[in-house]
């Protein structure tokens, strides 16, 4: 498990513990956590799942497929920490992951 922190676009924020193994999505969809819509169920095939990675994980979440970062063309708000939510694997080395979400999704 890792603790992970969504905070929606006016600065609610999640607070939640996600299952290693799933991903940063999925824990959101799991826990009701609102702002990530995920419409494509986590196939890389939407961008309704862009958050925001922390600076301090940005290397722990790894870098974009060019898949990831093909689909980001359709996210509003693109920034260099801007990753699909889908694409990035829960394990023990993101305790503590902050991720902040846009004020729209796609």
């Amino acid at each position: 498990m890792a603790k992970i922190t969504y905070i929606e676009h006016d600065g609610t924020e999640h607070v939640v513990d996600v299952e290693t193994g799933i991903t940063v999505m999925e824990g959101a969809i799991r826990n009701l956590v609102p702002g990530i819509d995920a419409d494509c169920g986590g196939a890389c095939a939407c961008a309704t799942c862009h958050v925001y990675v922390d600076d301090a994980f940005t290397e722990k979440t790894g870098e974009r497929s060019s898949m990831e970062d093909s689909m980001l063309d359709f996210a509003s708000d693109v920034r260099d920490n801007s990753r699909l939510s889908c694409q990035i694997k829960v394990s023990d080395a993101l305790e503590g992951l902050i991720v902040r979400m846009p004020e729209q999704q796609g």
